[in-house]
């Protein structure tokens, strides 16, 4: 199974996503795609199509509940950066997203979607440091798992 935001895509479909306006000035570090966003006022900009009636982000390639990908990933707002997931990393449900997510028809998450997230099993083979010089007892290489 893989991240549960990956068949979602209802916090960017239900949110105005409003930042400070610098976030899109590449001269002042800025990284959001300005065309991507309109004013929303004299301090911040949204991005366009989170402020309409029914909100969805022009940066949201998805059908919501089946599959969703952020076009922008790694440019997207701190607004967007700073919403978590209901049960990421154990830290507790997270109103915004359960919000989101009733408000599209879908169960908010729970523990139990993260840990199926985590089931991947993988196994590492650690050798042991090559001696100096070989003596014939070396010791016999180890398989260990991983945690997910």
């Amino acid at each position: 199974m893989s991240h549960p935001c990956l068949s979602c895509g209802a916090c960017c479909a239900h949110y105005r996503v409003g930042f400070h306006w610098s976030e899109a000035a590449p001269e002042l570090g800025g990284h959001v795609p300005a065309a991507l966003a309109e004013v929303l006022d004299g301090h911040r900009l949204a991005m366009r199509g989170t402020w309409a009636e029914r909100p969805r982000c022009i940066a949201l390639d998805a059908e919501i509940g089946v599959r969703a990908c952020c076009t922008i990933h790694p440019l997207r707002p701190s607004v967007c950066r700073e919403v978590r997931p209901s049960w990421e990393d154990a830290r507790g449900p997270s109103p915004q997203c359960d919000r989101a997510r009733l408000a599209h028809g879908l169960p908010a998450l729970a523990p139990a979607d993260w840990a199926a997230d985590r089931r991947i099993g993988i196994e590492v083979t650690v050798l042991p440091a090559a001696p100096a010089v070989a003596t014939g007892h070396e010791a016999p290489a180890a398989t260990l798992p991983l945690a997910g």
